[in-house]
């Protein structure tokens, strides 16, 4: 095997072999199969971007083909986020399909199945069902209704398909083994009546079909070569293969069924069931609450495609499922942000400075850089007057030799200005202080190519001019679980662990630049994080969003635990 080959996924090696074996580069084509049941999560992301990749990889066509063979749980709501989800990661697909398209197909199908004698209608209830299908040690033993004949299956099907009966008194059944070691080959079921207004065929159908038996169809329907899937349905491979066996043409391609494992987030859920929960019982906003795992709420919350596509492809896919640590995705928003995210300046906990020698009613315009990655941004004008805020945390009356910000009687520069002195603070009648009182140096503006412009201090420290200052609503997310795997333990409900700190709404004071700015947005608050424009912003209230701070304070944090 060469180098090249060697550095192959095991999926990618599956092609390659097939690839070797006869098989035509142009008939490769994938498939992404989500349901419209709620909203992808960041495990369909990856999905997403193996499916595609492999088809931008091999320059072969890839399906989005939507698994809506539930009615009671799919909307066309699910439907729209999923496809502005895909989108928004950078894939385009061939074709839009539906397992819906071909639920003709398939009940013409299953009259044949009935006929050659591969199925039958099961009158049983599911109770009945439960107990005559056996457990993985006992096999199970034959329906009363296993031996109908073929007429009677007929008529009773099709009165099934006419609505003639309410939910839950007839299934439609492979006839496979009762003895099957597999216990999803112990005549499994095709067909279940469901009275439920379907989004797309509206109240045509009154059956539906049953996953395994729509999916592998619908790949070869559509004449998919491999169907990757998650590890949970290994033991369905062999029911996928059954059900192609029976209407196969061998002068068409034969879809290929193999399985990865899940990439598992830590401090969060990726089951659409559990998501589904968060939103109805209010411990989010929405699906696209940004502290929520699903695509949209990464994209609300400010994380770029790119970094996603990235994290996608650093984890890769493997065989066994693990739990991928959080902040290994947020390190991949962060690089990617540090690329392209403009530089401004923003107090968040603000304390106010007064400069007692620089000439009241004065205001002048300060050139800031836009970015130290991309010169290509250009610069912009920040407003500089006598009065400014600066965070609260870069003052300390004393401080040790560590301490590299504002002190009394030390110097510190502002950004993109004037280096300041510390001289004394205000306090209130509790003691906290209100203002700090500070003197500059004239000459020490930055860029002015003065001596002292170029002298060194201790450090540098971020303002906005309060004349100036733009108040926005800034919402601070935290993780939305305490515990990296709050799914772990099936004795403990998921929701005991919901970080109760996971939302902090303060108000921030920005610098006027920012004005304009639009949702979607994103931005560096210099020394402080990356945030995004919300969309409940609005031209009279700001909303911004952190997105990831510039650096991983969760990781002391939990050395320390």
């Amino acid at each position: 095997m060469s180098t090249e080959e060697k550095s192959l996924n095991f999926i990618e090696q599956i092609i390659e072999e097939d690839l070797k074996n006869g098989l035509s580069q142009d008939k490769l084509r994938f498939r992404f199969p989500p349901e419209p049941n709620g909203y992808l999560h960041v495990g369909h992301a990856s999905a997403i971007c193996l499916n595609f990749g492999l088809g931008i990889d091999y320059q072969a066509p890839v399906n989005l083909r939507f698994d809506d063979t539930n009615p009671a749980k799919e909307e066309q709501e699910f439907v729209d986020a999923i496809k502005r989800d895909v989108e928004w990661l950078g894939f385009k697909w061939d074709k839009e399909c539906y397992a819906s398209d071909y639920f003709q197909e398939l009940y013409d199908w299953a009259v044949q199945f009935i006929k050659d004698g591969k199925a039958y209608v099961d009158s049983q209830s599911s109770e009945e069902m439960a107990i005559q299908k056996g457990t993985p040690t006992t096999p199970g033993t034959d329906s009363p209704y296993r031996n109908r004949s073929v007429e009677e299956n007929l008529e009773l099907f099709e009165r099934m398909k006419n609505g003639e009966f309410p939910n839950g008194t007839h299934i439609l059944r492979a006839k496979i083994s009762m003895g099957a070691n597999n216990m999803l080959m112990r005549d499994p079921i095709m067909y279940r009546i469901l009275h439920a207004h379907h989004h797309r065929t509206a109240d045509k159908w009154c059956i539906y079909p049953m996953y395994d038996w729509a999916h592998g169809e619908s790949d070869y329907l559509e004449q998919i070569s491999h169907s990757f899937c998650t590890l949970e349905f290994l033991p369905h491979r062999e029911l996928y293969d059954w059900f192609l066996n029976q209407i196969y043409d061998s002068s068409k391609v034969r879809p290929k069924q193999r399985e990865f494992a899940r990439r598992n987030l830590s401090h969060t859920v990726v089951s659409k069931r559990k998501l589904l929960q968060l939103v109805q019982e209010k411990h989010v906003t929405a699906w696209d609450d940004p502290r929520m795992s699903t695509i949209s709420g990464m994209r609300r919350r400010g994380y770029t495609p790119a970094s996603i596509r990235n994290f996608a492809n650093t984890i890769g896919i493997a065989k066994r499922t693990n739990l991928i640590d959080v902040s290994l995705l947020e390190f991949c928003v962060r690089e990617d942000l540090n690329k392209t995210a403009p530089r401004v300046m923003a107090v968040l906990n603000p304390v106010k400075l007064v400069i007692t020698n620089y000439p009241e009613g004065k205001e002048e315009s300060l050139e800031a850089e836009n970015s130290q990655e991309d010169a290509s941004l250009g610069f912009r004008q920040v407003p500089f007057s006598r009065e400014l805020y600066i965070e609260r945390e870069d003052f300390q009356e004393e401080a040790n030799k560590k301490f590299f910000r504002l002190t009394l009687g030390t110097e510190v520069r502002l950004k993109n200005a004037y280096i300041i002195k510390g001289e004394s603070v205000v306090k209130d009648s509790e003691g906290n202080i209100t203002e700090i009182h500070c003197t500059y140096d004239e000459d020490s503006r930055s860029g002015s190519g003065t001596e002292a412009s170029q002298r060194k201090v201790k450090g540098t420290i971020h303002w906005v001019s309060i004349n100036h200052a733009i108040e926005a609503e800034v919402r601070l997310y935290d993780r939305l679980f305490t515990h990296e795997n709050p799914d772990g333990d099936k004795e403990v409900d998921f929701k005991e662990y919901i970080n109760p700190n996971s939302l902090e709404v303060i108000t921030g004071y920005l610098e006027p630049s920012l004005a304009s700015a639009k949702d979607g947005e994103r931005f560096q608050f210099q020394r402080l994080g990356y945030y995004c424009v919300d969309k409940d912003s609005s031209a009279e209230k700001l909303v911004f969003n952190k997105t990831v701070g510039l650096r991983d304070t969760w990781a002391k944090v939990e050395s320390k635990e």
